[in-house]
């Protein structure tokens, strides 16, 4: 998996859009202005939201992610170059859904509207 891969999942979701806020070449990932996914300058993974910290607890104790730096404990770190990439989109695709159904239905259905 490389990090084309990890962009296409996201690009592809409903209402996704890509920013680099912090400059230097990261990659952010946001639905409705909020993010779902974001890939540093020089790592080889991507990090996203879980449902809770305990998930992002688990996944950590089970070897299949680990803390993201600077983020909330209920965001971790997946490695793309160790994770099948099944579960990547998954994990991607979950991150998504967790923030997509945190906007307002409004936004919601503004963002799974179909095109004009």
């Amino acid at each position: 998996m490389t990090r084309e891969t990890v962009n296409a999942i996201c690009k592809a979701l409903p209402g996704a859009q890509w920013s680099d806020p912090w400059g230097g070449g990261h990659d952010a990932w946001k639905v409705g202005g909020k993010m779902f996914a974001t890939i540093g300058a020089v790592q080889d993974g991507v990090s996203v939201k879980t449902p809770s910290i305990e998930d992002a607890a688990l996944l950590i104790d089970l070897g299949r992610a680990e803390k993201a730096p600077y983020f909330h404990r209920s965001w971790v770190r997946l490695d793309w170059t160790t994770l099948p990439e099944d579960e990547l989109r998954v994990r991607i695709e979950t991150s998504y859904r967790i923030i997509l159904n945190s906007l307002p239905k409004k936004v919601q259905r503004e963002i799974n509207a179909p095109p004009a």
